[in-house]
């Protein structure tokens, strides 16, 4: 894969915040990753536009559901990080 160097500005708190996270892979790659995932989003609500234009908007009850989900996720996401998965595979 070919790169590019470039510029940016970024706040110095979250320079630091950022090179403590990345760590061993790099600044450089995880901004890359950062990046890509901002894009990823960025697609994501397009689509979810053109979806809502086709089918009609997100009832209050699915968007409810969506953010338990999501909630759920994000709860088994910060138990695996400490460390406390125990059993679960």
């Amino acid at each position: 894969m070919v790169s590019k160097k470039v510029t940016v500005t970024i706040p110095e708190d979250l320079l630091d915040e950022i090179r403590t996270e990345a760590a061993e892979r790099g600044l450089s790659a995880y901004v890359a990753e950062a990046l890509r995932a901002k894009r990823d989003r960025d697609r994501l609500v397009e689509l979810v536009g053109w979806l809502e234009d086709e089918h009609g908007p997100v009832t209050e009850d699915e968007r409810a559901a969506a953010l338990d989900e999501l909630d759920s996720l994000d709860a088994e996401h910060d138990r695996r990080r400490t460390g406390s998965a125990g059993a679960a595979a």
